[in-house]
């Protein structure tokens, strides 16, 4: 290069640092939204966690007390829902599915982890009976809040517990199949 072309380049232009600030802060901004994702995701996940551990719980109960099983059979609206409000629980509690249905409400909401706290957002405890035939055939059912809206599911436990739009509403089931015990 000649001395004369040395001295023509002096640096950066004005607009060459501009392009490159908004470049970087497209990334910048594109990473904070993916961040807030991945938490998002993080807490759905727990919640899913959560609701695995809670179902199988259940279903261990009404598996150790089989005998008894139709006494697992919750309404989703009377008294009123496992885990929100439910006024089944006393200090009197003697049958072992209503104490097991008592300690599955605590559960629910949370109390497990200590004051409330760790559970899902808003849980539903349900458990139907799909067939009185034997071998009876029950369906345990846990239902929360979700933070994004996705395709409603098809269970009715928890249904319009989580606003009008039901594609906030998370549900997961476990079937359990008793045979007869005679």
């Amino acid at each position: 290069m000649t001395r004369a072309n040395i001295k023509g380049v002096k640096g950066f232009s004005l607009i060459e640092v501009l392009i490159t600030l908004l470049i970087l802060m497209t990334g910048l901004l594109g990473l904070a939204g993916l961040q807030g994702r991945a938490l998002t995701s993080q807490l759905e996940s727990y919640q899913r966690s959560q609701a695995l551990i809670l179902v199988k719980d259940m279903e261990d109960r009404l598996n150790a007390n089989r005998a008894n099983a139709a006494s697992y059979i919750t309404n989703p609206t009377y008294p009123s829902p496992l885990g929100v409000g439910y006024v089944g629980c006393t200090t009197t509690t003697t049958t072992t599915a209503a104490r097991d249905l008592c300690e599955w409400n605590y559960a629910l909401q949370g109390s497990a982890e200590g004051a409330t706290l760790g559970a899902m957002i808003g849980a539903r405890g349900c458990i139907y009976r799909l067939s009185a035939a034997v071998p009876n055939k029950y369906l345990i059912a846990i239902a929360w809040q979700g933070l994004t809206r996705t395709a409603a599911p098809g269970v009715d436990c928890g249904l319009d517990s989580y606003g009008s739009n039901d594609a906030l509403r998370r549900v997961i089931t476990i079937p359990i199949t008793i045979a007869n015990l005679n």
